[in-house]
């Protein structure tokens, strides 16, 4: 006999006296009643009242096909049967292999071997460690390639390595002195130029910084690493066109390695496939989690080339060995579900119909960039951000205790949707298979709250 079902004010109770959450201020938490999410429908999230929300941030960036997408449900339903887990520790299992077969065949060209691990930050944590590694063991090593490039406003995660790369001050500053080293180059943020140019210079004055950086610092740069097109925690800052193309070139002019984070951009959000496609770049690592399961499971890969494999090729004997793993690296049932959230890709056509939501996102936009403290609106693809801001002349920010852009996604969950801030810039990251009427409910309450939330704010 099943258990009975735990009443919302029991779990509410719970979750204060034991849940510790993610990225929150507890003392805040403590201050307001959780909206407890019991179950989910299409690009809607039902809470234990039965109220029902537009998902606005895809579950944190990760949801694309939608919540409980048939397919891919009967495909964990399927494995679940066969095997649920078994080591890639001197093991193999069909679903990895073949899941690293498809994202072969769809990567980047050049892009022929997957290393899987369980999230986002390990992808990165992983190329990190390989590229170190490679320039050690290839046939002319290079062994003082220590040194990393990543850029301002960067977040590739929260394990120490990623947050050495990172750039946020709130998130990185306390963890300073745990930390390596690393070299920074400007981020290409044309509205917030760190060089103060104006568009269209910015862009290539920060691909020459990167330059000027790489040739001061010969031969010791193991790799320089991006969020390609899109830096999501840095608020949702779009890259000029041609940036990135630009970086790959530089990079090879240097000799060194290109290593690409699309742990957010990847699997459709941008409207390809890769974020990478838009520009036609092959980088020598690719990073990839969030959608790679549609947003169902905890699964990872990292990319590489058969030129930077080749240097691990060994023995165990000659000392080569990458001796880095994950418990749960390449799961059955993260797998299974990968290979379920591909198929939906084709069988559906996902990245053929994104197109009319992007143009609808595009138009609609163009209603919050006339609002008086909407100071930049950005967009790629279905991912978009909305920046607040006190007086839009000067660009002058709120506050940080104003918690502008958090009250406005407060307010749009009294209207049932869910959205989260990157501090006052509001992101706008649904499911792919959004639909342009639930898109257009989603952009109507965004900016209705924006109205309300900010009239008051003039000063």
């Amino acid at each position: 006999m099943p258990d009975a079902p735990i009443d919302a004010a029991t779990l509410r109770r719970w979750d204060k006296d034991h849940l510790w959450h993610p990225f929150t201020a507890q003392k805040d938490w403590y201050a307001v009643e959780p909206l407890v999410i019991d179950r989910a429908e299409g690009a809607e999230l039902i809470d234990t009242e039965g109220r029902r929300y537009l998902d606005g941030v895809s579950s944190l960036w990760c949801n694309v096909h939608g919540h409980r997408h048939p397919t891919i449900d009967a495909a964990i339903r399927g494995q679940l049967e066969k095997l649920a887990h078994s080591t890639l520790l001197g093991l193999t299992h069909p679903t990895a292999a073949e899941l690293a077969r498809r994202l072969v065949e769809l990567a980047p060209e050049g892009l022929t071997r997957v290393f899987f691990s369980d999230d986002g930050a390990t992808a990165v944590e992983v190329a990190l460690k390989m590229a170190f590694q490679y320039w050690r063991q290839k046939p002319d090593p290079e062994p003082d390639r220590t040194a990393f490039v990543a850029l301002g406003g960067a977040y590739h995660g929260d394990t120490i390595g990623d947050v050495s790369l990172g750039g946020v001050d709130r998130f990185h500053t306390m963890f300073r002195p745990l930390l390596f080293p690393v070299l920074r180059a400007p981020i290409p943020f044309c509205y917030r130029c760190p060089l103060g140019l104006e568009r269209p210079g910015c862009g290539m004055a920060c691909l020459e910084e990167v330059d000027r950086l790489l040739a001061s610092h010969p031969g010791t740069v193991a790799g320089v690493v991006v969020e390609p097109i899109v830096q999501g925690a840095a608020g949702m800052v779009v890259h000029p066109e041609g940036y990135l193309r630009g970086l790959r070139e530089i990079t090879r002019t240097h000799g060194t390695l290109l290593i690409a984070d699309e742990v957010a951009v990847g699997f459709g959000r941008t409207g390809r496939m890769f974020a990478s496609e838009l520009e036609g770049v092959s980088p020598d690592f690719l990073c990839l989690a969030k959608g790679i399961t549609g947003g169902y499971l905890p699964l990872a890969a990292t990319l590489t080339t058969e030129e930077v494999y080749s240097a691990f090729f060994a023995t165990t004997a000659e000392g080569k060995t990458f001796q880095h793993g994950h418990t749960y690296g390449g799961n059955p049932l993260g797998a299974a579900a990968a290979l379920a959230t591909l198929r939906v890709f084709e069988e559906e056509r996902t990245l053929d119909r994104l197109r009319p939501k992007v143009a609808l996102l595009s138009r609609r936009l163009e209603e919050f960039a006339a609002l008086k403290h909407v100071g930049d609106v950005r967009q790629k693809g279905l991912m978009a951000g909305i920046e607040l801001v006190r007086d839009r002349e000067s660009k002058r920010e709120f506050a940080w205790h104003e918690q502008v852009g958090n009250r406005v996604c407060r307010r749009a969950r009294d209207y049932g949707v869910l959205i989260r801030p990157l501090g006052d810039v509001l992101v706008v990251m649904p499911p792919l298979s959004i639909s342009e009427e639930q898109l257009d409910r989603l952009l109507d309450v965004m900016l209705r709250c924006v109205r309300e939330v900010t009239e008051g704010t003039a000063g």
